[in-house]
């Protein structure tokens, strides 16, 4: 069945750095289009950064630009999404999101807490 297993979540800093990845599988990896999105409680779910299948042009939402960078590495199916100088507006449940000809996945989310 389709898996997206998020992970790197945690409790840093302002001005720190998190990792993030996911992990997907049960699908065609690499003809899906990748997304990270947020959402913080009472908030709806935002995109923060999108991948296409074959990597290349990346979206951002304005708010992370030039802070967040994703990536992906489709030999090992798996997005990243690099965060630096994070501030406590970054807290929020981070969720993978997947794209594609079978439809749309979602990962059960992991907690990005940055402290003031």
């Amino acid at each position: 069945q389709v898996q997206l297993v998020e992970s790197g979540g945690g409790l840093v800093q302002t001005g720190g750095s998190l990792r993030l990845s996911c992990a997907a599988s049960g699908f065609s990896f690499s003809l899906y289009a990748m997304s990270w999105y947020r959402q913080a409680p009472g908030k709806e779910r935002d995109l923060v950064a999108r991948i296409p299948s074959r990597g290349g042009s990346t979206n951002y939402a304005d708010s992370v630009k030039g802070r967040f960078t994703i990536s992906r590495d489709n030999s090992k199916n798996t997005v990243y999404l690099q965060m630096n100088s994070l501030k406590p507006e970054d807290t929020a449940v981070y969720y993978c999101n997947a794209n594609g000809l079978r439809g749309t996945f979602w990962g059960q989310g992991t907690q990005v807490t940055v402290s003031s």
